[in-house]
């Protein structure tokens, strides 16, 4: 068992939309081995898109706007890539996925630096002690000088920078980057298949006389004025630091021409952390050689294949073995459920697995029972606090334009409120035209799409002027709870999918107001966990 653990390594991928996010996750998958060619970001809307969006809107539009799970094997490391949507506006799907994750790689635009996307994502990152590692992107064009980058992200995220890799040049006069550690310099040509293949490269020493000849004089001297001013003034790598967040290693290239990504992976293999301890309710702590099976519900998808109308519950295993077939007690329910059908992905494609251990990420067939936060285990049980869920900030009424459709719609709201792509919620009297409350105004853009696309359900949207949700405890569940509600001048008093009572303000005023003047009730920014039976 420690054999197997020790040897996954599960990180997800950050970075502000544009920073080449799934660019270098492709690369990644190229020079792990794990595709034979990669497809430029430019040709996603020709008949190639990227290999981790895979669904329909994603490749419409460019962007990522769900997680993905891709894994591969590299060197006798087990990779579980967490690829996460880099839009502001599903940043609640990103924040699920790094509570999955043991390390995060940390994408920066090199004429960009630390843009606001990037600074919360990190600090989700150091909240909950995650160390990251950087990789300054794009450097094939213009960029800032990378002294001048390293000292923005010290000074914005708070957290020291210790340079791995060093460029060599920018722009039109990127040639490649120097590895300190090796004190090697790596100067890349693209090979005669263009970006889709391996950099072709040529090593030399940095003391080496050749370099110039190999550089050219001019930038062979300022490399190593660099590397001296490096050497003498930087920060020291130290492993503990690290993995504590208190340092960062930055690692320098290009994602689109595959300059710097090879010593990239190579490095970053050493540094990403093996499955580490977690913490239960209760104060337990799990650690992943227990014999005990534990593992939590990080992200529900449904419809990844249309044709089957399939729904997968994403599952991050903490400790123990899992085998298929098992039977584990499932917290929230109460109860015992059996494990039968799992499976593991790269994008869409994916295979039967019988046995996974701590650190990997299974998807589970889910006929209904999971949702995000549930805890599975053996032994009886227990729970993590793992999973937060974010109040919505803004909320639309559906307007279903074919009543015809109920049905369709019925089945497609419930699906994909479970999964997570949006809250739902019930006004009592008018229970036809549900509310959806969301993260980002640009969800409801996603949510329409997909309703009409895998459910055949059209649907606009009703926009109503809430900015805060609130979970009440102090009053009954169901419509009589929410009657309270209304009855002490909450502005929209509605329940959630368990008819639990949610108060919706307009704007802070109302929500301070309403906390001043009902102090027997407990006001609640997200959800919380109930155990059924």
């Amino acid at each position: 068992m420690a054999h197997e653990y020790e040897r996954r390594r599960t990180f997800a991928i950050i970075s502000h939309p544009d920073a080449g996010k799934t660019t270098l996750t492709e690369k990644l998958l190229l020079y792990g081995g794990a595709i034979h060619a990669a497809g430029a970001v430019k040709s996603r809307k020709a008949k190639r898109a990227a290999v981790s969006d895979w669904m329909a809107l994603e490749k419409q539009r460019g962007i990522s706007v769900t997680s993905s799970v891709l894994q591969f094997e590299h060197q006798g490391m087990r990779f579980n890539l967490l690829d996460t949507p880099g839009h502001n506006d599903f940043s609640e799907d990103t924040y699920r996925t790094l509570v999955a994750a043991d390390c995060a790689i940390m994408i920066l635009d090199a004429a960009k630096g630390v843009e606001p996307q990037t600074k919360k994502l990190f600090h989700v990152c150091r909240m909950r002690g995650t160390p990251v590692v950087t990789f300054v992107n794009k450097l094939d064009r213009p960029a800032r000088d990378a002294f001048e980058l390293m000292s923005q992200v010290e000074e914005v995220l708070g957290v020291h920078t210790v340079p791995v890799t060093w460029p060599v040049g920018s722009g039109d006069l990127f040639q490649g980057v120097y590895d300190r550690d090796a004190r090697k310099v790596l100067r890349f040509s693209r090979s005669e298949q263009g970006n889709e293949k391996r950099a072709e490269v040529n090593l030399s020493g940095i003391d080496d006389p050749g370099l110039k000849d190999l550089l050219g004089e001019e930038p062979a001297a300022a490399l190593k004025d660099e590397v001296e001013l490096l050497d003498g003034a930087g920060e020291e790598f130290d492993l503990e630091r690290f993995l504590a967040g208190e340092i960062t290693p930055v690692f320098f290239g290009s994602a689109l021409t595959n300059f710097g990504v090879e010593p990239f992976l190579e490095g970053f293999r050493e540094l990403c952390p093996p499955p580490g301890p977690r913490e239960a309710a209760g104060d337990v702590t799990v650690t992943p050689t227990d014999d005990r099976f534990s593992a939590f519900v990080f992200k529900v998808q449904a419809n990844m294949d249309p044709s089957h109308r399939d729904r997968i519950a994403f599952v991050r295993i903490c400790s123990g073995r899992f085998e298929g077939g098992m039977r584990v007690h499932h917290y929230r329910l109460g109860k015992e459920v059996r494990l039968n059908r799992a499976e593991q992905f790269f994008a869409q494609a994916r295979e039967t697995v019988n046995v996974a251990w701590a650190g990997d990420i299974v998807g589970l067939y889910d006929p209904g029972l999971f949702r995000i936060g549930d805890t599975l285990s053996t032994g009886g049980a227990m729970t993590f606090d793992a999973v937060p869920r974010f109040s919505p900030e803004h909320f639309g009424r559906i307007q279903l334009l074919d009543p015809l459709k109920r049905k369709q719609l019925q089945k497609g709201i419930q699906e994909l409120a479970e999964e997570g792509t949006v809250q739902l919620f019930i006004q009592p009297g008018r229970e036809k035209d549900p509310i959806c409350g969301v993260v980002g105004r640009l969800q409801f853009e996603v949510l329409t799409f997909r309703l009409q696309h895998e459910y055949g359900a059209k649907i606009s949207f009703d926009i109503l002027p809430y900015q805060f949700a609130r979970w009440i405890d102090g009053v009954e569940d169901g419509a009589e709870g929410a009657g309270e509600l209304k009855a002490r001048r909450v502005p929209l008093a509605v329940l959630d999918v368990d008819g639990r009572p949610v108060a919706l303000y307009r704007d802070s005023w109302e929500l301070d107001r309403s906390v001043r003047d009902n102090e027997a009730w407990t006001f609640h920014e997200t959800a919380p966990i109930r155990q059924m039976g």
